[in-house]
């Protein structure tokens, strides 16, 4: 029996919360250190990736750069619950701190108090993670507070009324804990201010593309735009950030949690403004609609409540391409993984632009290549039905003569624009039940006030133009758009047929 005693009076545990991140949701973590006696040995266990097994020796180089050293017995870190994937490098701290109360050296009850996340240099110092704000929102919920590296208070402050200790390094939070120096709160970080993009004053002629960016912006719908190099596609697609108005709280604070995951979150600030990604065609799969290793967020999940313009849309991997037909429906994309299904937010707005054929000037008598028109045919014919089904808006965009370019008068500012589209936004808003309706792009056209000669119409056109189920909805989606930008609150005939002229631009194809 005294053997027994002294052996269990020999063992130390402690234990803190940190978390694990199923897509933006931040999973509760349990961080149990024992130290007892045997041959000295430092294990992490409980299902840790390689970065989380890595720990062990930056926890053991920041507590000699601090003058201390790990006790010579057996040292056990479990990551529970053991059967969840333990990913990244914000698993230091938590393991530091429990291995330091472990050791005495820091309160195990004021430490039960707080979860901790954050990566640790060998000198001790605290380096960012991903992460931060789900982490300090799921602290939140549990009552706990939260210790993070200080380049990330500001972000963790957005969670609320949380405590929230950010130490530039280990040194001051063990001094803050043993009350030899006090931490101060940090301030929330502010939010990332509106920037003034390309203007639409800048745009000259043009009138249809620009007409049909102005519905797009409005109703939050996807437009194609198809022209020769250099017609000004790519021009009109910069200049529709600054049309779209600010985030709500609420789609500001989800889409700075995706950002947050991603590591993207800009010195902790939320994302105010609606997103703008732009990809490079040689993207791949993974980095669209996201996966890799870690089954990161893809540009679908970073374009959430904002815009994926997609350039030379055809050059893009036909594997590629098809896998956004799943989110651009859904809203939402799924990483599958052998160990576990990851969803994250994707509803975006796309914007693509491509030439008519490979050498771009199919319709020039004078510069088309060859092998017109059977190469405009090859080059369409990379683009599915099922994707163009869910394109919204097609507009032709035809250059501007050099001659007409310096003669033409400005075109109207954004800002005008853009004030017409955020009257437009909160008619879409005000139909809701509550007073927060999704855009045009996502409604239900059951909830739509339509003029019977508009319903007439629109059936009509469906019959005649051979329309799925779902190029019907979205045309009535579009002349909603229309309506509201006029300021109307029934669908009009000619609102229908606008739609319509937007919905069927691709030479010989029917979709």
């Amino acid at each position: 029996m005294t053997g027994g005693a002294h052996y269990t009076e020999s063992v130390s545990i402690a234990r803190i919360r940190s978390f694990a991140y199923s897509g933006i949701e931040a999973i509760p973590i349990e961080v149990q250190v024992q130290i007892s006696p045997g041959l000295p040995a430092f294990l992490v266990v409980g299902l840790p990736d390689k970065a989380v097994g890595e720990a062990r020796e930056r926890v053991r180089a920041a507590l000699t750069a601090m003058g201390l050293s790990l006790p010579p017995r057996r040292v056990l870190i479990n990551l529970a619950p053991a059967d969840l994937l333990k990913e990244g490098s914000h698993f230091d701290l938590p393991i530091a701190i429990a291995v330091l109360a472990a050791m005495d050296v820091l309160p195990r009850d004021e430490l039960a108090e707080f979860a901790a996340v954050g990566e640790l240099s060998l000198d001790g110092r605290l380096n960012p993670v991903a992460g931060v704000l789900p982490a300090a929102i799921a602290a939140s919920a549990a009552d706990l507070g939260l210790v993070c590296p200080a380049a990330q208070g500001g972000e963790a402050a957005w969670a609320g009324r949380i405590e929230i200790l950010a130490p530039p390094d280990l040194l001051s939070l063990v001094n803050h804990f043993r009350g030899v120096q006090v931490l101060s709160p940090p301030e929330t970080a502010t939010a990332i201010a509106t920037g003034k993009g390309p203007d639409m004053a800048d745009v000259r002629g043009m009138e249809s593309a620009k007409r049909a960016l102005e519905i797009a912006a409005a109703g939050g719908h996807n437009l194609l735009l198809i022209g020769p190099p250099g017609a000004g596609k790519s021009m009109l697609a910069a200049r529709l950030p600054g049309l779209l108005p600010d985030l709500s709280p609420r789609e500001a604070l989800e889409v700075s949690m995706i950002h947050s995951v991603a590591g993207l979150l800009d010195g902790g600030r939320l994302v105010m403004r609606p997103p703008f990604r732009e990809p490079h065609h040689s993207a791949s799969p993974a980095a669209l609609t996201g996966g890799g290793q870690r089954a990161r967020p893809g540009e679908v999940s970073l374009a959430h409540r904002g815009v994926l313009f997609l350039d030379e849309l055809p050059e893009f991997p036909r594997q590629a391409l098809e896998g956004l037909r799943q989110p651009m429906e859904s809203g939402r994309t799924t990483v599958a993984r052998a160990m576990a299904h990851i969803t994250y937010p994707a509803r975006f707005q796309m914007i693509a632009a491509m030439n008519p054929c490979r050498c771009g000037y199919l319709g020039d008598a004078a510069r088309e290549c060859s092998r017109a028109p059977r190469c405009g045919e090859d080059y369409q014919g990379k683009i599915s039905g099922p994707m163009l089904d869910r394109i919204d808006l097609t507009v032709e965009v035809m250059p501007v003569p050099p001659s007409e370019l310096a003669r033409a008068p400005s075109g109207e500012a954004s800002a005008c624009v853009a004030e017409r589209i955020r009257n437009a936004r909160a008619a879409q808003r005000a139909r809701g039940a509550d007073g927060t309706g999704v855009n045009n792009a996502e409604a239900d056209v059951s909830d739509f006030a339509l003029h019977p000669d508009a319903r007439a119409l629109a059936e009509q056109a469906a019959d005649r133009l051979r329309l799925s189920a779902r190029g019907y909805t979205r045309a009535l989606r579009v002349a909603r758009s229309i309506a509201d930008l006029a300021g109307v609150a029934t669908v009009r005939r000619q609102d229908v047929a606008e739609a319509l002229a937007f919905r069927h631009r691709m030479p010989g194809r029917n979709f």
